[in-house]
């Protein structure tokens, strides 16, 4: 198991990230039309899921979270691994699906699910979890009793233990969209009781800025309940327990954040129950797989020079950094410069400002920040951009999306073409 952080530097990371830059130049992966690309680590994304694996019990089902990064090639890679999938949409169930993830390995979620949703969900044998009573009011109406197929049914609960440091990703506070509140305790118990084919709990705290207090007493909370069903329904119902994602991940150097195994030994010491027979555990992670294992990389096209400002105009910004141009002051990419050949850039730094492509005075992926003299065809690489970057391309401006590119023992492949004036052209037709 991992203990504290034992990932590589950021100076590592930045010279792991010219290197890989520097190879895909020289294969003539990136043409004079890729104004800018992500790459993924396929061999760090496959250490990364088997990191969750060994942290947890051999019958776990680690169902990956498909919002973080919907990329086919890399979703169908974690399923060959032995992972699930956790799907937040309809949509996002099909990839799952498209990516070859039996359906017994799906996880399905959210809180706006149509009937025909649930038909689907069920016919096919997913594990669905329904968002609050109205929801099982209509599976009354589509479960057939006995209820029986490869899938299972719970109840999403939000355990109410607070918010993290960042509350617009936070989703365990007393209110929250999701979920039955765990205050509703009499009610949920009598749904159990009064629904055979209810079978488990689920729960999310939140994504990046919650510790592992809140993880692990949101844990406990749903323990307790699931006692508490037990008890009145007179023998054991709940076998699976969804415990969620969300575990942070660093973004700065000197960000603290826990390690997997870190997360699992406090679960094993706070909640025992939830690693012995008997109970089903299943994990939701996302961002803590896909974040560190890509970054990304775009050519400055423009370099201006104001009284006081120095600002390098780049091909990614609000499109693709939603975050951190949106709320800088919770999230931000560490960004490194690099030449036209990929090589990283050296001597002195003076602040930077990033401005990204769109038209829209907001559009800054970063802002003074210190990085070297900076000229039109120089690379800027941004670290840790794995996860909620590409999954979250804004249409604003209608810029194509990037090229995407996969390393494999150090060699890069296309994962996905850049996106052509036709492709984009057909979206709004």
């Amino acid at each position: 198991m991992e203990t504290g952080y034992e990932g590589p530097s950021y100076a590592e990371l930045a010279r792991r990230a010219s290197d890989a830059l520097a190879s895909a130049l020289s294969a003539g992966l990136l043409g004079e039309e890729d104004t800018a690309a992500v790459v993924y680590d396929l061999d760090g994304l496959d250490n990364r899921f088997q990191l969750i694996c060994d942290s947890f019990p051999p019958g776990a089902l680690h169902a990956v979270a498909v919002k973080a990064a919907p990329m086919a090639a890399l979703l169908s890679r974690l399923v060959a691994q032995g992972s699930g999938l956790e799907a937040a949409s309809l949509p996002e169930l099909h990839m799952a699906l498209a990516a070859g993830c039996p359906p017994e390995r799906i996880v399905f979620d959210s809180p706006a699910k149509t009937s025909a949703e649930l038909r689907e969900a069920v016919q096919l044998g997913v594990h669905l979890n329904a968002d609050n009573f109205q929801e099982l009011k209509r599976l009354d109406g589509i479960v057939t009793q006995p209820f029986q197929g490869p899938g299972s049914l719970g109840l999403r609960v939000n355990p109410q233990v607070g918010l993290g440091s960042i509350a617009a990703t936070s989703v365990a506070g007393e209110y929250s969209k999701f979920g039955e509140p765990v205050s509703k305790r009499g009610e949920i118990v009598d749904a159990f009781v009064r629904r055979p084919w209810l079978t488990g709990l689920h729960m999310h705290v939140g994504s990046q800025g919650c510790g592992l207090d809140l993880f692990t007493r949101a844990a406990r909370i749903l323990l307790d309940l699931r006692r508490d069903i037990h008890a009145a329904c007179g023998h054991e119902r709940i076998s699976r327990l969804d415990i969620g994602g969300g575990l942070p991940v660093r973004y700065t150097p000197d960000q603290d954040v826990p390690s997997m195994g870190e997360y699992a030994a406090a679960l094993r010491r706070e909640c025992p129950e939830l690693f012995a027979p008997g109970l089903r555990m299943f994990t939701e992670f996302g961002r803590w797989v896909f974040a560190s294992q890509a970054f990304a990389v775009s050519r400055v096209e423009y370099v201006k020079e104001q009284p006081g400002f120095c600002t390098a105009v780049v091909h990614l910004g609000a499109d693709m950094f939603l975050r951190p141009c949106y709320a800088p002051e919770t999230w931000r990419h560490e960004i490194v410069a690099a030449g036209p050949d990929g090589a990283l850039k050296s001597g002195p730094n003076g602040p930077w400002n990033v401005a990204g492509p769109l038209c829209f005075s907001g559009d800054f992926p970063a802002k003074s920040r210190a990085l070297p003299d900076l000229s039109p065809g120089d690379f800027l690489i941004f670290l840790d951009a794995g996860a909620y970057t590409m999954a979250m391309w804004s249409r604003y401006n209608s810029r194509q999306m990037p090229v995407v590119l996969g390393l494999e023992e150090g060699r890069p492949r296309v994962l996905k073409k850049r996106e052509t004036l036709e492709q984009v052209l057909a979206f709004w037709k």
